[in-house]
């Protein structure tokens, strides 16, 4: 008698980690630097991803925002929100369930979102080097 057998079907990933990936990918791209992101499900409501990055030049931090915002923009994603200044060293993009935080470095080093956030897994994004 033959059983019937059920192939596994390879699970989509959840939505956060798709754009979180992206977000990474298109970081990379602009050449941001310590491009991190952690796994916040459980710690905090506002989101289940937050990816931080750094820029050493505000020119490239210009380049890292509209490198990203556009690049989610071509996949269908847009910001419910942004915030920060060009001048103030941090900007924030908000994706709901993926917060992307671009800094220059003294304002990642003062704002210590790794520190605060290092119980937190962090999501593995496979960036070249």
């Amino acid at each position: 008698m033959a059983r019937l057998v059920r192939k596994k079907q390879a699970e989509t990933p959840p939505e956060f980690l798709i754009k979180t990936l992206r977000i990474g990918e298109l970081a990379a791209e602009r050449k941001a630097i310590d491009i991190r992101a952690y796994d916040v499900r459980g710690l905090t409501v506002i989101a289940d991803a937050f990816v931080l990055c750094s820029a050493t030049s505000e020119p490239q931090l210009r380049a890292i925002f509209n490198g990203v915002r556009e690049g989610m923009k071509e996949t269908g994603v847009a910001p419910l929100r942004s915030e920060g200044g060009f001048k103030g060293g941090w900007l924030v993009i908000d994706y709901g369930d993926a917060i992307v935080h671009i800094f220059r470095k003294e304002a990642r080093e003062f704002y210590d979102l790794d520190g605060l956030w290092a119980d937190a897994p962090q999501v593995e994004l496979n960036l070249a080097p």
